[in-house]
Order: structure tokens, then sequence, then C-alpha cells
């Protein structure tokens, strides 16, 4: 089982002492048996909305991690609905592969319903960065970490946040840490996203259906 390189920079991400990981919207499993693998936590769950995928993912669990000693459970739910409240301990919620209308849907619902609680998100949409980011920053989440990961010609923001505001920084609309690079290779990743993200909203302007004069502005000053 070979990570694609987003996953695999989603899985080098999740280094905090968790008790329990959800990896939502997991699809074929491929991160949260990863996680298990190295025993990223006491407990790491699977959570799809698909019947089909759960009873596969089931299937494999109980034939290669019937000895872990981490723990494991698979859900057939609605990511909206997690009942973290059930499972003491710090959370992990991992959300990656849906689109960001979809994920600031997850995010607001699993906010709501559990305030007192401590959880940290990681997050990797495919796109609605920036209304993501501004959804984040509403609920008073703070940023403990950001990277961009380039995977198969795409460029993905991957975001690791907390419910514990007053830790960490602050989420910034457009991003921080992503802008910066080490490398060569990482200096023309961070360039092709910011001209791609810019072209985007240009063809948006462009379109006068939406004002994001605000948002080309933001961008602009990363250039």
């Amino acid at each position: 089982m070979k990570l694609s390189k987003r996953l695999q920079q989603i899985e080098q991400m999740v280094t905090a002492d968790y008790t329990h990981i959800w990896d939502c919207c997991c699809d074929h499993g491929f991160l949260g048996a990863s996680l298990l693998s190295r025993q990223a936590a006491q407990n790491i769950h699977f959570v799809d909305i698909v019947p089909e995928l759960i009873t596969s993912i089931e299937s494999k669990l109980q034939q290669f991690y019937q000895n872990s000693r981490s723990n494991w459970q698979t859900h057939c739910l609605n990511v909206a609905k997690l009942s973290l409240k059930q499972y003491q301990g710090k959370h992990l919620v991992i959300i990656a592969g849906i689109g960001g209308d979809l994920m600031i849907k997850f995010i607001n619902d699993i906010h709501q319903q559990h305030q007192n609680l401590n959880i940290d998100f990681l997050l990797c949409p495919v796109n609605q960065q920036f209304a993501l980011r501004k959804k984040l920053i509403e609920l008073k989440l703070s940023l403990k970490n950001e990277v961009l990961v380039e995977d198969n010609s795409r460029i993905y923001e991957v975001m690791l946040v907390s419910t514990i505001s007053d830790t960490y920084k602050p989420i910034d609309p457009v991003g921080h840490n992503i802008w910066r690079s080490n490398t060569v290779k990482q200096t023309r990743v961070v360039e092709q996203y910011l001209a791609r993200t810019l072209n985007h909203y240009k063809r948006v302007q462009q379109g006068g259906t939406e004002n994001v004069d605000d948002i080309i502005s933001a961008y602009s000053s990363k250039v």
C-alpha cells in the first residue's frame, strides 16, 4: 500500500499525542491504515458514508490488523454527525479529498456540537481554500501548521488547526507559511500555486457574478 504524495504529507503531519484519530471520508482507508501501522494514536477511527467502502475496510482490518496494539473502529455515517463526546481524550479529525464548501459544513457542525472539546483538524480541501480559511477564522480556530504539497500536477493546501485558540498562531485568510520555501523545488510549487490561484480569481472577476476584489488583493500581496 503506497500512499500518494498528498496522503504522505497528511500522514507526516500527525505528530501530536492523540487519543483518537478520525480518518473521515476515508475512501479505501489507506491513510488510516498507515496511521494504524505506526500506532499514531491509541484509537484510529475510519469514517465514510458509503456502506460498501466501510464493509471492505472492516474486512481488511480484520485480516491485517486483528492483533494491532492500537484499537480501530469503523463508522458508516455522515462526518457532520461524529459523536466525539462518547470518547474521552484529545481528538484529531482528518478531512481530505472533498470540496471546501462541504468541509466547511462538516467543521461547523462538529464545532457546534463539541464546543468544549479539545479538537485538532487536519484539512486538505480540493478547492474553496479561501472560503474555508474564512470560516476557520470565524470559528476562532488557530493554526498549528500549514504546507503546500504537489501531487499528480495538482497543488494542495494542508492545514493543521486547533480549537485551542490562545496557544497557537492566528489563521491567515490566504496563508502565511505556505508561501515560504527552503528548496528550489518548493519555490517552484509556491510560484505555480500562487499564479494558478490568482488566475482562477481573475477569471471569476471577469465573469462578473461575484465580487472577489478583496481576495485578489490578498493573494497579490504574496507576489
